[in-house]
């Protein structure tokens, strides 16, 4: 993990200046290994990234890499506390107001898909910790932190709509969040594969468009009490003849 960057009481701006300038300097260090670490990691998986490209991605050195991560396994698990923290400071921009859940609901099944299709590297990271069997995050220490938020937000959009009699009590915020995750997640990470299979390519912007709809008004009818009411319309696709 880490290395904690010491910090210094405020003081005059002699005594100040100069820690002030390395701490900087330091968080910057730190901040392009880890953004080169993403993108290494993200094309090559843990067992392919290696050290020495991450440091000559970084601009830095091997050392310093030990220095602030520790290790290789170190500086995996920040890059995927660091994915799922950008995931979850994306989610907390969105714009909700709780009086109407069912839309409120669309919204974050939607933000789910449209962040996954436009983060490509959060699906490789995942896909390369599940190959090695979830053995490095669950390591983290931060790792609970970072789901908690989505499904209490979600579990708020649920409460919302079972008070106004909209969405159905017995379902939870937590098999919600995973058969929207399961839905966009499973058709971007097999895009390639399942394009050859079905004969058709999944990544038309007509088939994206479909998918996103398609995925929204499962979610919806899940939930509703009357799904035929607030389920939202499903674009139809041209077929392979």
């Amino acid at each position: 993990m880490a290395t904690s960057i010491p910090r210094r009481a405020a003081g005059t701006a002699s005594t100040t200046r100069r820690p002030r300038v390395r701490e900087q300097a330091a968080l910057a260090t730190q901040d392009n290994i880890l953004r080169a670490a993403t993108k290494v990691f993200a094309k090559h998986g843990f067992a392919g990234g290696r050290i020495e490209q991450i440091s000559k991605a970084a601009k830095s050195h091997d050392r310093m890499i030990y220095y602030y991560f520790g290790s290789k396994e170190g500086l995996f698990i920040a890059v995927i506390e660091d994915t799922y923290r950008q995931f979850n400071e994306a989610e907390s921009k969105l714009a909700l107001n709780l009086e109407n859940p069912v839309e409120d609901l669309k919204t974050l099944v939607r933000f789910m898909w449209t962040y996954y299709l436009q983060h490509p590297e959060f699906i490789t990271l995942l896909n390369s910790e599940n190959l090695h069997l979830g053995k490095h995050i669950s390591k983290s220490v931060r790792a609970r932190e970072y789901s908690s938020p989505a499904i209490s937000l979600l579990g708020r959009v649920l409460a919302k709509g079972v008070e106004l009699g909209l969405f159905r009590p017995e379902v939870r915020a937590r098999d919600l969040y995973l058969m929207s995750a399961a839905l966009a997640y499973f058709y971007l990470s097999n895009r390639f594969t399942l394009s050859a299979f079905l004969g058709e390519n999944l990544e038309a912007p007509e088939a994206l468009t479909h998918w996103e709809a398609f995925i929204t008004a499962a979610v919806v009818r899940q939930v509703s009490a009357a799904p035929d009411e607030t389920a939202p319309t499903i674009p139809t696709i041209a077929t392979a003849s």
